[in-house]
């Protein structure tokens, strides 16, 4: 077993006995552990292999201005000792000598901790042990859309005893297992292409239908769940270079953040395959409705309106042909930016399971007024493809992963003759 580097994020001025600790286990499994110290409020005891006054003006401020801060405007000292000890982990990862993290502590370390953490790549190995880790105002921050492993201690970090020591022995060792065992940043992006698809309930039997097309295509689709948190996720993994493109069959994200539904990703969907310039496949899957479930005030808003009614926490509410205009205004802006190839297939016979002939959702009229404003809206309107199918098919699934191959093709020529060029 080749030795690992396992940074110990940590404040040594409140936690020396115990951060000893960890860091004696991490070195009695043959790692070499590195602390990491944020100290903001009094001089640790000893010094961090990374002093926090390195990390403190790496951050931008003098210690001195840290501990003064950290009394009067803890928020100031608090992000600039994240900011200091982001910009140095990521030296040492450029420098091969950091290949796993771990922070424990209570509400300040995880909060700065798992701030630092979340700024780490897809696969690379990062824990936080906490008693604030199954905290439920706080775990969102903590965690958010990060592949970021939270142990719950149930006990605080505060003087050691042997209930606290099997809880950080069972960090530890997961932490050093990780290690040992992790591809990190290689995981197979090499082998086939990695390809993106949304996916979405209403839209699922389009989804699991082109996975196994894109499969037999060449590629390796990633699932990612339209659900708010997944989608965002997958936005930020484009973003970090994990897909060479994406099949984006349920947009519904892009409604759900103008209109605060509960499946809101943020503002920025679809903005990270058009900066990447990969090539992308759009559906309107989604679109169709709002998640309004376990809110009496907006469905007492849209009580006028078709409601799906799942269960008490999934309700669906039909959106309007106002509201797929203001959609359709947002998606072209953002489409109108992208850097590579793209194609919106509109399927005529509707969006989504719900949204078919027959079904109370199905509305073609207001379908309509997205697809006429987003064709007047769009530079390229010729790339957006209408096709006389019903989104919940094979079918579909078909149409999307062709239009996807050839996209994906034409990138890869376009991409050579720059090559050349250069």
């Amino acid at each position: 077993m080749s030795q690992k580097g396992i940074v110990i994020i940590c404040n040594l001025d409140t936690r020396g006995e115990d951060i000893v600790f960890v860091k004696e286990l991490i070195e009695q499994r043959g790692h070499e552990a590195i602390f990491l110290d944020f100290s903001m409020e009094e001089p640790p005891p000893f010094p961090g292999d990374i002093r926090t006054e390195d990390v403190a003006a790496r951050g931008g401020l003098a210690i001195e201005v840290v501990r003064e801060k950290y009394r009067s405007d803890r928020d100031t000292a608090t992000n600039n000792q994240i900011k200091g000890a982001s910009a140095i982990l990521a030296e040492l990862m450029a420098a091969g000598r950091v290949h796993g993290a771990i922070g424990i502590g209570g509400g300040t370390a995880t909060l700065v901790a798992t701030s630092v953490m979340k700024q780490l790549p897809f696969g690379f190995p990062k824990l936080m042990a906490s008693p604030m880790a199954a905290h439920p105002a706080y775990i969102d921050q903590y965690v958010g859309t990060r592949d970021l492993t939270m142990h719950h201690t149930v006990l605080d970090i505060v003087k050691m005893n042997p209930l606290l020591k099997a809880q950080i022995t069972n960090a530890v060792g997961a932490i050093c297992g990780m290690v040992e065992m992790t591809l990190g940043q290689d995981f197979g992006l090499g082998e086939k292409p990695c390809v993106a698809i949304s996916s979405f309930g209403f839209g699922e039997m389009a989804v699991q239908t082109a996975i196994g097309m894109l499969e037999d295509a060449g590629f390796t689709p990633i699932v990612c769940h339209a659900q708010g948190k997944g989608d965002r996720a997958m936005e930020e993994m484009i973003a970090d270079g994990a897909f060479a493109g994406v099949l984006d069959i349920c947009i519904g994200g892009v409604m759900e953040h103008l209109f605060k539904g509960n499946r809101d990703p943020g503002p920025d969907r679809l903005k990270a395959a058009a900066a990447a310039g990969i090539p992308q496949v759009l559906a309107p899957c989604g679109l169709d409705i709002l998640s309004y479930g376990g809110r009496a005030d907006m469905l007492e808003k849209t009580k006028d309106r078709v409601q799906y009614v799942q269960d008490k926490l999934r309700v669906q509410v039909r959106t309007t042909a106002d509201e797929l205009r203001a959609a359709a205004d947002v998606i072209a802006e953002r489409l109108n930016a992208a850097r590579g190839e793209w194609t919106f297939l509109v399927p005529l016979k509707g969006w989504s399971s719900l949204d078919r002939e027959g079904r109370p959702i199905y509305d073609p009229q207001a379908d309509a007024a997205f697809v006429e404003r987003l064709i007047a809206k769009l530079d390229e309107p010729e790339r957006m493809k209408k096709v006389d199918l019903h989104l919940y098919t094979p079918e579909f699934a078909r149409a999307a992963v062709d239009e996807f191959a050839r996209l994906f093709a034409l990138s890869k020529q376009s991409q050579g003759a720059v090559a050349q060029a250069a």
